[in-house]
């Protein structure tokens, strides 16, 4: 399923939308892989939970990192 890692400069040149759809997406196949791993005992591309869990990550991260600068501008405006 596409590229493996996001880059948090790509991240950040998502709009909200694209990054909450990314979400969804990495959430979904996060969870097929996960299922995948239960039924056969072993999963079909080891490091591929993992690369998606960072992702997921790098997306939260960068998300919470904007709100945060938002708050700040409006503290300081």
């Amino acid at each position: 399923m596409g590229k493996f890692k996001l880059r948090p400069d790509e991240i950040r040149e998502m709009t909200p939308e694209e990054r909450r759809e990314k979400l969804k997406e990495l959430k979904a196949e996060l969870l097929r892989e996960m299922t995948s791993k239960s039924i056969s005992g072993v999963p079909d591309n080891p490091g591929r939970v993992k690369e998606i869990k960072k992702n997921i990550a790098r997306i939260l991260t960068t998300e919470r990192e904007e709100e945060l600068r938002k708050i700040r501008e409006t503290e300081k405006g």
